[in-house]
């Protein structure tokens, strides 16, 4: 096996990887204040495309009875949820840094 094989072998596994797993992601979670003082929080430090970002969303603002968006590759949620978005977010089997 000559060199360029190794290499297009390794080539081919970290294409292959692609996203990294949602266990290995820490997400961040933290809160900031908007218009009339309202509470906005927010989850960042996701690895995942926009698709994958938005579903996730999808399923806190259900879970939550919020609203909230996806901006820059982070979420926002409409309200102070850091009591329940940490345990809503381990149960998707991410890894939270509160």
């Amino acid at each position: 096996m000559s060199n360029d094989d190794d290499l297009e072998d390794l080539l081919d596994e970290l294409d292959g990887q692609g996203d990294l797993e949602t266990s290995q992601q820490q997400l961040r979670l933290r809160t900031e204040s908007r218009r009339y003082d309202k509470p906005v929080t927010i989850v960042e430090g996701f690895d995942l495309s926009k698709s994958e970002i938005e579903d996730v969303a999808s399923d806190l603002k259900s879970s939550l009875g919020t609203g909230g968006t996806v901006t820059e590759g982070h979420i926002e949620l409409q309200g102070d949820h850091r009591d329940r978005v940490p345990d809503l977010l381990r149960e998707r089997g991410f890894k939270v840094q509160e």
